[in-house]
């Protein structure tokens, strides 16, 4: 493997919590002591740690996860000091400092919040700090929820300019089948490209404590490469698997990085929520896809979704297959108005120079291993 000067560490409840559910120091130490020796090799590391939920279920003495939001978000609020906690302690004894960074869907969303995180991460590693990263459950609505960690993990890579994401679970590897539920799963060591088939591979979440399982580990992977960062799903519980790693040993699965998309184009295609979408005919599909042409009104046979100037909307083909997603340069009221037809009659309609309704810049083309970046660099 390449040399690695930065990357990101993302593990997830299961790895750092007994049986029972309460947060295992010893695993804790354990991950702390591989990534203080990272440090010591000249790599910045990054910690997206799961774990909050859990950590407040034991502090309150409760069984299983509340169901309802509020008693979620109070629980998270108990654990997330809890477990940063542990986390500065442990840390602390190698002469480490760490910084909480909680981040939601919102602060990806919207560029000015997405750009801010980015100077805190870089400054906190200039400060020679180990950030620590979490979801900010305590504020996180349905709408607004990253869903699991390992998509924030993805976008925490992409955001901090890593050259590595290592996505820690309790397995070996990507399989060709749950390895739990089938003897004759064959573990992937290397994935150069990821289709359909291999995300097909993924299965349900291994513990009644995390919310992720294999499949968002994969749609991690997929985000990842396709920002240049290269990223590995290993066995967290298997000793040295970091160090494992950065050695270029044989462990897991690997999943080399794609060309890189540009970090605005990178952050329109995965980190920005969709706010709707545009559904295009077969012509404007082949120009979008196969030519990296801009979108035009023209193109567009039916318009979803309520959105404004500047949203972002995904742009899917008449089987409905999502091919791509932009920013819009017209609200959801003209964009209806404007559907199907040509530049003059825009013109007479609205009074003013029909624009493209997604311009190629501001545009993401997917391919099945992920964005078809269209400009060099």
């Amino acid at each position: 493997m390449k040399i690695i000067r930065r990357m990101v560490v993302k593990v997830g409840t299961g790895i750092i919590a007994e049986q029972s559910g309460r947060i295992s120091r010893d695993r804790v130490k354990g991950l702390v002591d591989q990534i203080v020796a990272a440090r010591k090799r000249g790599v910045d590391v990054a910690l997206v740690s799961s774990g909050a939920i859990a950590a407040g279920l034991e502090k309150m003495g409760l069984e299983k996860r509340p169901s309802d939001m509020e008693s979620l978000q109070a629980v998270a609020a108990i654990g997330q000091g809890l477990l940063v906690h542990m986390y500065a302690d442990i840390f602390a004894l190698s002469g480490v400092s760490v910084g909480q960074v909680l981040l939601t869907q919102y602060d990806m969303t919207h560029r000015q919040q997405y750009l801010n995180a980015k100077n805190t991460l870089e400054r906190l590693f200039e400060m020679g700090v180990v950030p620590i990263i979490n979801e900010n459950d305590t504020v996180a609505t349905e709408e607004i929820k990253f869903g699991e960690n390992d998509l924030l993990a993805a976008l925490v890579a992409s955001l901090a300019g890593a050259d590595l994401l290592v996505l820690l679970t309790d397995t070996a590897g990507l399989h060709t089948a749950d390895p739990r539920k089938h003897e004759g799963a064959t573990l992937l060591r290397r994935v150069d490209r990821i289709t359909e088939e291999v995300e097909d591979f993924g299965g349900d979440a291994g513990s009644h404590l995390g919310s992720g399982g294999m499949s968002s580990k994969v749609q991690a992977a997929k985000i990842a490469v396709s920002s240049g960062v290269r990223a590995v799903i290993g066995d967290g519980r298997s000793p040295g698997i970091v160090a494992d790693i950065l050695d270029g040993k044989e462990v897991g699965t690997f999943f080399p990085a794609a060309k890189k998309v540009r970090s605005k184009k990178h952050w329109i295609g995965y980190a920005k929520k969709s706010s709707g979408r545009l559904v295009i005919d077969d012509g404007a599909a082949k120009a979008v896809r196969e030519a990296g042409k801009s979108l035009l009104p023209a193109g567009v046979v039916e318009v979803e979704g309520d959105f404004q100037i500047g949203d972002a909307l995904d742009i899917a083909d008449r089987k409905g297959k999502v091919i791509g997603r932009g920013l819009s340069n017209y609200g959801a009221a003209e964009a209806k108005r404007i559907t199907g037809l040509r530049s003059d009659e825009i013109a007479e309609i609205l009074g003013e120079r029909a624009e493209e309704m997604i311009h190629r810049d501001l545009m993401v083309v997917y391919e099945d291993d992920g964005p078809l970046s269209r400009e060099e660099g």
